[in-house]
């Protein structure tokens, strides 16, 4: 019982982050082609909505207080966004804007990362609360 239980929550994260993968692709892409690949406009879309989905589903579902997290938890938080947001890219991105000679931009895309992020996960907690 419980190895299936482990199998299935696992179940649950890879299909999560396989899904969240490929909207992280197709919003990138999307952003990219509609707004030049000059700031990495994509990333920053994705990480704001995934952020603001971050803040309403933990509003909305809680958030777990020990290790044995709900299946929704691990579906959507875990899985979905853990794949859909990145931190990686984000990073290599203001990097490479900052070694390209356009330190502005790094500065521009990291402070709008952080502050807007910081904005946005706050909106969705407070709509989340809300619809509890």
């Amino acid at each position: 019982m419980i190895e299936s239980l482990k199998l299935y929550n696992l179940l649950l994260v890879a299909c999560g982050g396989a899904l969240g993968g490929i909207g992280r692709l197709a919003m990138t892409n999307l952003f990219s082609y509609l707004l030049g690949i000059r700031f990495p406009w994509g990333t920053l879309i994705v990480n704001l909505t995934g952020a603001f989905i971050a803040g309403w589903l933990a509003a909305w579902i809680g958030i777990p207080m020990h290790i044995d997290f709900s299946s929704y938890w691990l579906a959507f938080i875990v899985g979905l966004l853990g794949g859909y947001t990145t931190v990686s890219s984000f990073s290599l991105q203001t990097l490479t804007l900052w070694q390209s000679g356009e330190p502005w931009r790094a500065v521009i895309y990291l402070s709008a990362t952080l502050q807007l992020g910081l904005i946005v996960v706050a909106i969705g907690w407070w709509i989340g609360g809300l619809m509890a």
